[in-house]
């Protein structure tokens, strides 16, 4: 089977819009060096890319895809807007519009409310309007990122119901709490930095033993450990083999013992930046 064929089939299902689970992270990648590493991951199979407003790169991620030779409709892409969007409608379909036109492309696959900004009072209007946008062309699923538990309380209590939620999740981060959230409310988790920061978390016997058990890497333990756990991951990587390492984690499986090892990781830390204090 191809790495093609892995990245799309180990999808998970979200508003009837299919989503590959694992995608291509790309901060802090920009210019030609964000070109380069989006178009080597495309061609290595990968089928989920995912940007942001604030990492100033959606323009190379999008002639990456533009010049793949793939269909538009091969390719699921995710982007997030800044608080300067938050509020109304005509807000937040600007801040499409332009992400649109960063990328010369027609749609966004998802569209993600990048953080909360608590302070600003809006985030609630405002996934309400981007939630209104999904039908109109322009994005096929809406979504939201950095959301804490009490967050996404607060826009379940307004009757929305966010398809995904991308936060920070590794195993020294497992953050239950937003997990549990999460799931109970029928979100899917999205974890960015799957990996930690790499280093330690890497060397870890409870990565590098069942890694050299099964003939794989540690990064591929970490990485089969969230999609076991029908977590979407986004590993970033410029280098060629471990793009295609970072893909390959289909065909294997980490026993019940393995995988509770690596639960017992989890430090209980929060993630690295407080969503209700930090935004932008």
């Amino acid at each position: 089977m191809s790495h093609q064929h892995h990245a799309t089939l180990n999808g998970t299902e979200v508003s009837d819009v299919r989503i590959p689970l694992v995608g291509l992270g790309t901060w802090p990648l920009t210019g030609a060096d964000c070109t380069k590493a989006v178009s080597q991951a495309l061609e290595s199979g990968y089928r989920h890319i995912d940007t942001a407003q604030n990492y100033a790169n959606e323009d190379a991620v999008g002639q990456a895809i533009r010049e793949s030779g793939l269909g538009r409709d091969e390719v699921f892409l995710t982007t997030k807007f800044n608080k300067e969007s938050h509020g109304g409608e005509s807000a937040v379909r600007q801040a499409a519009e332009r992400a649109l036109d960063r990328m010369g492309l027609d749609h966004l696959d998802l569209f993600l409310v990048h953080w909360p900004n608590p302070d600003q009072g809006l985030y609630v209007e405002t996934c309400n309007s981007l939630a209104e946008l999904v039908g109109t062309g322009l994005i096929r699923a809406w979504g939201v990122s950095n959301f804490k538990p009490g967050h996404l309380h607060k826009i379940l209590s307004a009757g929305l119901v966010p398809p995904i939620n991308q936060v920070q999740v590794d195993p020294l981060h497992a953050q239950r709490d937003h997990e549990r959230a999460n799931t109970e409310a029928g979100v899917v988790t999205a974890a960015y930095s799957p990996l930690g920061r790499g280093g330690e978390l890497l060397q870890s016997a409870e990565l590098s033993e069942p890694a050299e058990r099964l003939g794989r890497t540690p990064a591929q333990i970490a990485l089969r450990w969230h999609v076991q756990q029908n977590r979407i991951v986004l590993p970033r990587s410029a280098n060629t083999d471990r793009q295609r390492q970072n893909l390959d984690v289909f065909d294997f499986e980490l026993t019940k013992a393995d995988m509770e090892r690596i639960d017992s990781m989890d430090t209980g830390k929060g993630a690295r930046l407080d969503a209700d204090t930090f935004g932008h």
